[in-house]
């Protein structure tokens, strides 16, 4: 459980774990369960404070490596979908890899594959398997690539930039933790909402023309 902290993490392995934690959970099958999110909102709060910390935390060093780490754990991901997912989706009996799922899969990310590369970097779990399941689709890799890239960026330097503001802001900003992290979440979640939603009523629409 303590893989799971975000204050453990950082003060065992430093800025080097960060890294590792971020590439895993990126793009790696086992590495749903990491904290993301959490820990780079906990990274930019003690690159501000130094609070609560034995390791020296480097903001710069943080802004440039984050989203590096993020990149290559999506294109791993998307490698090993390319490779593994055909074989992984040619069962038809299969409970979690069926055929059906893969062309789904593919016609989504083929309509909003741009959109929803950089918007699935926002929402955990998924962003681990978003990449994932762009190779097994066979995404087109130059739309995969300059996405993959922009959501890596925003993602990476936004969450920890706003743990970083405010830690800079707020004193004894370690104290309010847990409910900052659950308010930075929601509010990188909007976008996503807003998106399923116009989604969902473009689906809507379409179904009604059909019918009608």
């Amino acid at each position: 459980m303590n893989f799971l902290d975000p204050n453990h993490l950082i003060n065992s392995y430093g800025t080097l774990g960060i890294y590792a934690v971020i590439f895993a959970e990126s793009g790696l099958f086992f590495g749903f369960f990491l904290p993301g999110d959490s820990l780079l909102v906990t990274a930019g709060l003690l690159a501000a404070t130094h609070e609560g910390s034995n390791v020296h935390l480097n903001l710069a060093a943080l802004l440039v490596g984050v989203p590096i780490a993020a990149v290559l754990g999506d294109q791993v991901g998307y490698w090993f979908g390319d490779r593994a997912g055909p074989s992984l989706f040619s069962r038809p009996q299969s409970r979690f890899f069926k055929p059906e799922y893969l062309t789904r899969a593919h016609e989504f990310l083929e309509d909003r594959g741009a959109r929803m590369i950089v918007l699935a970097r926002f929402i955990p779990a998924v962003r681990t398997f978003t990449p994932i399941a762009a190779g097994a689709s066979r995404m087109r890799y130059r739309v995969f690539v300059p996405f993959n890239v922009l959501g890596g960026a925003l993602w990476g330097v936004g969450v920890t930039l706003a743990g970083y503001t405010l830690g800079s802001s707020v004193k004894h900003i370690d104290r309010y933790l847990v409910p900052i992290i659950v308010v930075v979440i929601a509010i990188s979640l909007i976008p996503v909402a807003l998106e399923l939603r116009r989604a969902s009523k473009t689906s809507k629409a379409s179904k009604d023309s059909t019918r009608g």
